[in-house]
């Protein structure tokens, strides 16, 4: 059947959808960093903005070697095991999530003081329900409406900015000078900076959106949106925090810290830029319940083809929507908003700690891909030093929210606990299918029928689930390589059967490698080693005729990693996995 194609993205539809995420943080992230940081709430803003610097190599780099939908679970499973990438998969799943959830709640509270006879609740779970309509219409339709909102987001926030600039021009500095002779809370300036820096690494949640949906993009699009989103956030998140430490005494903003820009905007331009700032926040946070939606699509298809999460997932509609996967996230969000009874205090925790293990996984994944795939090439290099710190910092970060809020850490183990034994039901469903298998025959010995009944679909279960073959190209390698193969193979894959396979030239002589092979097949009797030569070049097209011919997809063949001399980039083979 033939697979649906639809128009990538380009830089300011990628942006957009990323982008919206990103910079809803400008709403409320320096009302937040205020009542941490005080009057140097702007530094700890630029370190943010730092840090984020030192990501964008980071992310470039890693998903320049490995273009592929996914973000740290992708970098983790072609540079660990299926264990460590599953876990930053779901830690990514929960993030999206909460920032569902959270966003479209608190666009609707925004709306709610426009509109006070609306039901935020009902509201919410329509938000909710337009989006997920919007992702099955495709990601083309997605990134039209993504773009209208973060346009409508940057003229706003600007036209906040000139209005602040011009009312402190027009007032003086005598806000600036009061302000600045607060005394900052116990602990000294050190600590009101790290719990500042802490709270504001909330503004840059959202920068990991671009690479869950990396394929979707034109090629050399995705480092522009890392830059983007870094000039965006570092822009206007200190320079809107110095704006309000010139304009609102600092003991009012706490009083106002649910709206803070639409009441900084009524006193430095009138009522017409507070109703404009709010109707914004209305957008730019729907906005980001559309990312959320759009990088769940991408992270979860890459699950489902790596054999985590069951292929009912895999269905696509005529214009290339994973339409069940959008349906089965809006009833997760739903289910949570309604579990909570729309008081989502708690979800802020799942919000936070998930996004920044994340990051710190990403920062991991860097190490391990500089270590184990050194080979690979890559338009682009993090210094090992940068990457440290970057980790480091995103450390620091995660401890400062814990001590900020331990009932929030509480929270987001009690949400990823019950998501990880999901996914681990998954990665050892052999073993629980064995164990059932076993259970059944014990129960159901005296009712043989039903025995012998279940026994056959548990079986038909267990075969379905081991008749998957596995493909993997050598170059002649020696056993020792070959068997690291087998060794990765037994402990990641459910399969009894390997196809290795050499494509060679003319006069080429197979034989010790035929020899290899055989040893092998005695090592590991439970693997059917089937060893297959043809005759010709190792190309993409190649690697089409034999999914085709063998009916194994691509996600299911490896190579070894590639060295700088490979005349194909990773991207270019379709989803074949690197093995080692």
């Amino acid at each position: 059947m033939a697979k649906s194609v639809h128009k990538k993205l380009n830089e300011l539809q990628s942006t957009a959808i990323s982008g919206n995420d990103i910079t809803s943080s400008c709403l409320y992230v320096s009302a937040l960093t205020i009542m941490y940081a005080g009057q140097y709430a702007w530094i700890s803003l630029l370190v943010v903005a730092m840090v984020l610097f030192l990501f964008r190599k980071i992310y470039g780099e890693v998903v320049g070697a490995l273009p592929l939908n996914g973000g740290a679970y992708n970098v983790l499973l072609n540079t660990s095991s299926k264990r460590v990438a599953s876990l930053a998969a779901t830690l990514t799943v929960l993030s999206y999530m909460a920032t569902a959830v959270l966003s479209g709640s608190e666009a609707m509270h925004y709306l709610h003081q426009l509109i006070p006879s609306l039901n935020v609740m009902i509201a919410t779970i329509v938000v909710l329900l337009i989006f997920t309509l919007l992702t099955i219409s495709g990601i083309g339709e997605s990134s039209i409406v993504a773009v209208v909102i973060f346009l409508i987001h940057l003229v706003s926030l600007t036209l906040l900015v000139i209005a602040g600039i011009w009312f402190i021009a027009n007032n003086g500095m005598t806000t600036l000078h009061l302000n600045w002779a607060v005394p900052v809370k116990s602990g000294g300036i050190l600590m009101a900076l790290f719990l500042g820096f802490s709270a504001a690494m909330l503004g840059i949640s959202g920068f990991e959106s671009s690479a869950n949906f990396v394929e979707e993009q034109e090629p050399g699009v995705f480092p522009k949106t890392l830059r983007n989103m870094w000039l965006a956030v570092s822009f206007f998140n200190p320079l809107i925090a110095l704006i309000i430490i010139f304009v609102l005494p600092l003991a009012s903003v706490g009083a106002h810290e649910e709206s803070l820009l639409a009441y900084v905007g009524e006193i430095t331009g009138g009522k017409w830029l507070a109703y404009l700032i709010s109707a914004d926040a209305v957008l730019v946070l729907c906005g980001a319940v559309l990312t959320s939606f759009v990088g769940v699509s991408g992270l979860v298809n890459r699950m489902t083809l790596d054999r985590i999460l069951p292929n009912f997932f895999l269905k696509q509609n005529k214009r290339g929507a994973h339409y069940r996967i959008a349906v089965a996230f809006l009833l997760l969000c739903v289910s949570v908003l309604l579990a909570t009874n729309g008081v989502l205090t708690s979800l802020a925790g799942v919000y936070t700690f998930s996004f920044l293990s994340v990051m710190v996984l990403f920062g991991i994944g860097n190490l391990l891909l500089k270590i184990k795939r050194s080979q690979l090439p890559r338009p682009e290099y993090a210094p090992v030093l940068s990457v440290l710190v970057a980790i480091a910092f995103i450390i620091l970060a995660f401890w400062g929210n814990f001590l900020l809020n331990p009932g929030s850490f509480r929270t987001f183990i009690f949400y990823l606990i019950p998501a990880i034994l999901v996914v681990a039901v998954m990665l050892n469903r052999s073993i629980i299918i064995s164990a059932l298998l076993v259970a059944v025959n014990a129960l159901f010995r005296p009712l043989r029928k039903l025995s012998i009944l279940s026994n056959r679909k548990l079986q038909q279960m267990y075969f379905k689930v081991h008749s998957q073959e596995f493909v993997f190209f050598t170059k002649r390698d020696n056993v020792a390589i070959l068997n690291k193969v087998m060794q990765y193979v037994e402990e990641n894959e459910t399969t009894k059967k390997l196809k290795i396979v050499n494509v060679m030239q003319p006069g080429d002589d197979n034989e010790k490698l035929k020899v290899d092979i055989e040893v092998l097949d005695r090592a590991y009797p439970d693997i059917d080693i089937e060893f297959i030569e043809i005759l010709g070049e190792f190309t993409p097209q190649l690697i089409d005729e034999l999914s085709t011919k063998w009916n194994i997809p691509k996600n299911f063949m490896f190579i070894a990693s590639p060295s700088d001399r490979f005349s194909y980039r990773v991207a270019d083979l379709g989803g074949v996995r690197l093995i080692m």
